[in-house]
């Protein structure tokens, strides 16, 4: 495998949902190309240091990368504090976060080294999101879900802002599906994880669930006691190797 020891990094502006102008953070690799693309959406952390270096590491593997700032407007400031005030006021509408990842994947296939091929990834509320999206668009080639929760989802949990469980929308998911889940994990539960399985398969779709005994949830978390490095490392592993089979050329 080659690694792109030279890149650049930039923040770049985006014609958000409903035309907001937002941030994203984009790594590219160095050299002529043409290169996948990676969008990544951030967890509810938030625009996060974590995420932000989780980019320059798709682009080190030789991916365009590029992570959007869905918490924008909640205004600037430490992204802990940012998205605190975020998780106060329910969560960001998925409705939105389609939105503002539509340009993200947008700007991504309006590259001239990018290859035509783009995957979705995030982890724990990013992962959900990264599912919606794939269900609800139809512009992504693959998509990885880190322990999303709140994929299966009880009727007192809808609201306006999650109007509908995801897990009903797999019927619609367009592309092939990753899934990394911790045993220990209770957001998703593995009798959840369970569930979201047999959806996928009742509707036939192409898909892959690994689950790891020994984690929960946020198991790659290098930062916080939520890691796991043996678990970290074998599905990092699956994740470059489920990209580097549906993203290339």
């Amino acid at each position: 495998m080659a690694f792109y020891r030279g890149m650049t990094c930039e923040n770049v502006t985006l014609k958000g949902d409903g035309g907001t102008p937002i941030t994203a953070y984009v790594a590219k690799p160095e050299g002529k190309g043409t290169f996948p693309g990676v969008v990544l959406v951030h967890h509810l952390p938030g625009w996060s240091e974590l995420y932000i270096e989780t980019t320059r590491r798709f682009a080190h593997h030789g991916y365009l990368a590029i992570c959007a700032n869905l918490y924008e407007r909640a205004g600037e400031g430490n992204p802990d504090d940012v998205a605190a005030k975020v998780r106060a006021e329910g969560g960001i509408a998925d409705s939105q976060m389609v939105g503002d990842t539509a340009a993200a994947v947008a700007w991504m296939r309006a590259q001239p080294e990018h290859n035509g091929k783009v995957g979705i990834f995030g982890s724990c509320s990013g992962g959900r999101h990264a599912f919606i999206y794939a269900c609800q668009k139809k512009d992504v080639d693959a998509c990885v879900d880190l322990w999303g929760g709140r994929v299966v989802m009880g009727q007192e949990e809808l609201n306006a802002k999650t109007p509908v469980a995801p897990i009903d929308m797999t019927k619609d998911l367009s592309c092939p599906l990753l899934g990394l889940f911790g045993n220990d994990d209770r957001a998703p539960s593995p009798e959840q994880v369970d569930q979201h399985e047999a959806e996928l398969k009742k509707h036939g779709k192409n898909y892959e669930f690994h689950r790891y005994d020994g984690a929960g949830h946020g198991f790659f978390y290098w930062h916080r006691p939520l890691y796991r490095p043996e678990q970290a490392m074998d599905g990092w592993s699956k994740v470059f190797a489920f990209f580097g089979k549906h993203l290339a050329k």
